[in-house]
């Protein structure tokens, strides 16, 4: 099999890399940016750490900050509106997944019109948009160096995962020091993604010896640093493993694919507004003793990578390790069952069929070790519910 591999043209890592953004759009030849964020990023001063250096090289911008939790169609749309309005000649999103994903579609949207359910995997995206700096503030979706993004349609609340070179960002600008705000939930919820993506692009079908390189240093790093980036939030070390394991890992899924988790996971983020990180490390568990026996290897190599299973343990042994520390670590960071969360019995059961018909259709699902059938999704669905 012949490895596609896409990734940002340019990648400046480590604390205090924001003020490298100045540098990013020279190299570009880019001079008139619209800043793609939310208002959480004005309020909490990270928005002044990248406009104050703007400013300073007098660099004119202008401000979309209209982007929500889960990007709807609706907010696409009105950030698409803003940047005809205008002469701008490229986007620079900051903030976690949602403002990174809204200006990929954004920029996909401005330059092949239509509608954004025309471009939901399978369908191409004809024309490249605009080019796009991504710089995040969590550690984290990984969309910074991912050619996916993932919108909600507003009028049917399916979440469309829409895929290609246009959706890669040019430029990723990964500072941990804009990290040291995230809350534990945001914390532990953004890292358990993490450590999803890296499972998922090892096991994956469309795995290749470069993604597999990715995903065991980032599992390596995130699994010796969550624990401490969560209890301890003023840690440098661990919030920077931290951010360099998410731009691993979102390298590693963006190019051998996600698997079950995620393709049964946007269904309950769409239906139930459970955040994407969340719906993910519920799912995690019980899809991996899913898997694991079309490919117990693999899985018992993730154990070893996280360093919870002896190099030359037996596979058996250390994906019941791998097991035990998934479930801990849903313990330890306090993540809810879909029940617990709040979402109703009856609705949940309405929606299965629905939810499982969705998650197949995203692709996700073939991507995986063991390619389950819709009605063995909808089961799934049923043990995660009240789990504990």
């Amino acid at each position: 099999m012949i490895a596609t591999i896409t990734m940002p043209r340019l990648l400046y890592v480590g604390g205090g890399a924001i003020a490298e953004v100045t540098t990013a759009l020279q190299k570009l030849g880019a001079r008139r940016p619209l800043i793609v964020s939310d208002p959480f990023m004005e309020r909490s001063g990270l928005l002044a750490k990248l406009t104050d250096r703007l400013d300073a090289a007098s660099v004119p911008w202008r401000l979309f900050a209209e982007t929500v939790p889960d990007p709807t169609t609706a907010v696409v749309e009105a950030g698409v509106a803003l940047l005809k309005a205008g002469n701008y000649d490229c986007l620079i999103a900051l903030g976690g997944g949602s403002p990174i994903d809204t200006a990929k579609a954004m920029s996909v949207l401005a330059a092949n019109g239509g509608a954004m359910r025309d471009y939901k995997v399978p369908n191409e995206i004809p024309a490249l948009g605009l080019p796009l700096i991504a710089i995040p503030t969590t550690a984290g979706t990984g969309s910074e160096v991912t050619r996916f993004t993932v919108i909600t349609d507003s009028e049917c609340d399916e979440k469309m995962l829409i895929m290609g070179v246009a959706c890669c960002p040019v430029a990723a600008i990964v500072d941990y020091e804009l990290t040291f705000s995230m809350p534990l939930r945001l914390t532990a919820d953004t890292g358990i993604d993490s450590l999803t993506h890296a499972i998922e692009a090892y096991v994956s079908r469309k795995a290749s010896p470069l993604t597999d390189g990715l995903a065991r240093a980032a599992m390596a790093l995130i699994a010796k640093h969550i624990r401490a980036a969560c209890r301890e939030p003023q840690n440098r070390a661990a919030r920077a493993a931290m951010m360099v394991g998410a731009t691993q890992a979102g390298m590693a899924f963006s190019n051998a694919s996600v698997c079950l988790v995620h393709g049964m996971s946007r269904p309950i983020g769409a239906f139930f507004h459970v955040p994407h990180g969340l719906s993910n490390a519920m799912l995690l568990p019980a899809i991996t003793a899913f898997s694991a026996p079309a490919a117990l290897e693999r899985y018992a190599d993730c154990a070893r990578a996280m360093g919870i299973a002896a190099e030359g343990e037996g596979s058996q042994s250390a994906v019941a390790r791998l097991l035990d520390e998934l479930r801990a670590l849903n313990d330890d960071l306090q993540v809810p069952t879909p029940k617990a969360y709040g979402i109703a019995a009856a609705r949940y059961e309405e929606l299965l069929p629905v939810m499982a018909s969705q998650a197949l259709a995203s692709g996700s699902p073939a991507n995986n070790p063991r390619i389950p059938t819709a009605d063995e999704i909808i089961d799934l669905y049923k043990q995660v519910y009240a789990r504990h």
